[in-house]
C-alpha cells in the first residue's frame, strides 16, 4: 500500500453506499482485499448500530464502527461499544423543543435504539430524508411523543434533527450553537449533534490507538462536511466524485463517485491495483 498506510476509514452515505443504499458488488471485492492484505476498513458513519446491523452481513469483514459521528466505537464481533461520549439529559430535552418549534423531526439514538415519531416517519420525504424511510420503518422504535422520550435518558450518543428547508435548519442551528455540543450539517437540510468536542475524528483516533496506528498511518474516505474533521486528520485523505468542491480541495486524491465503487478504487489506487 502507498506510504504504508494500515487503516481505512469510510464514511457510509455518498461514500461506501451507492445512491439506493446498497454495497456495489465490487466494492465487497476490493475491501475484502484491503483486508486480506492486513488493512483493516472501518466505518466512520453518523449512523447507529442499529442502522448498521444490515451492513455488517454484506461486510463481514469490516469489524470495527466509528459510529454516532464519534461518539461510540462499536466491535461488531464482541457485538459491544468499545468507547462511547454523551450528549446529557438537559441538551436533549431542548433539541427535542427546538425541532418541535420548525416543525421538523427529531431523531434520538441511544447505543441500542433509534428512536422517531410515529407520525414524523411517515412523511420523511417533507424532511428531505425520504431515501431513508425503507431503513427507519424497519429498524427504528416508533414513539409518540419525541418530548416525552426525550425525559427518560439520562445521555444519549446523538441527535439528529431534520428539517423542512435549510433555512429553518440555520435558525435552528442559530438556537442552539450556544449549547456545549459539537454540531455538524448533514444531507440537504439535517443537524447532527453529539456531545461537546466529539467528531469523527476524535472516535476513529480512538479506534486507531487501540488498533496501535497512527491517524497520519490511517486513510480517510468521505462526500460532505461532517467528513471534514476526518478528512483534515487522517495522513491520506480521499474525496468521493460525488463530494462537494470545499471536501475535494482538502484531499489528495479524488476517487470515482458512490454510484461507482468509488471507494473500491481508492483502495485499488493505494495498493498499487489502478485499472
Amino acid at each position: 500500500m502507498k506510504n504504508a498506510y494500515k487503516l481505512i476509514a469510510v464514511d457510509m452515505d455518498g461514500t461506501l453506499l451507492q445512491s439506493d443504499k446498497t454495497v456495489h458488488e465490487d466494492t465487497v471485492r476490493d475491501i475484502q482485499a484491503a483486508v486480506d492484505g492486513g488493512i483493516p476498513v472501518v466505518y466512520c458513519t453518523g449512523r447507529a448500530v442499529v442502522e448498521l446491523e444490515p451492513y455488517f452481513a454484506v461486510l463481514p469483514m469490516m469489524r470495527y464502527a466509528v459510529c454516532y459521528s464519534g461518539a461510540l466505537v462499536y466491535d461488531s464481533a464482541e457485538r459491544k461499544a468499545i468507547y462511547r461520549a454523551e450528549i446529557a439529559r438537559e441538551y436533549i430535552e431542548k433539541i427535542v423543543r427546538t425541532a418541535a418549534e420548525y416543525k421538523a423531526m427529531p431523531h434520538i439514538l441511544t447505543e441500542n435504539d433509534s428512536i422517531v415519531s410515529s407520525s414524523d416517519i411517515q412523511h420523511m420525504d417533507q424532511f428531505r430524508m425520504g431515501v431513508y424511510q425503507p431503513l427507519f420503518l424497519k429498524v427504528a422504535t416508533q414513539v409518540e411523543s419525541m418530548e416525552e422520550e426525550a425525559k427518560r435518558y439520562d445521555s444519549i450518543p446523538k441527535i439528529n434533527i431534520y428539517f423542512r428547508s435549510e433555512e429553518d435548519r440555520s435558525r435552528a442551528y442559530e438556537e442552539l450553537k450556544a449549547l456545549p455540543l459539537t454540531f455538524a450539517f448533514a444531507e440537504k437540510t439535517s443537524l447532527e449533534m453529539t456531545a461537546e468536542h466529539v467528531t469523527k475524528a476524535t472516535g476513529l483516533a480512538q479506534l486507531a490507538k487501540r488498533l496501535g496506528v497512527t491517524l497520519g498511518e490511517t486513510v480517510g474516505i468521505g462526500d460532505a462536511d461532517n467528513d471534514r474533521a476526518v478528512l483534515g486528520s487522517v495522513g491520506f485523505p480521499v474525496a468521493m466524485g460525488n463530494a462537494n468542491d470545499e471536501i475535494k480541495a482538502i484531499c489528495k486524491y479524488i476517487t470515482a463517485d458512490n454510484d461507482h465503487n468509488g471507494v473500491g478504487a481508492a483502495i485499488q489506487y493505494l495498493m498499487g491495483e489502478e485499472k
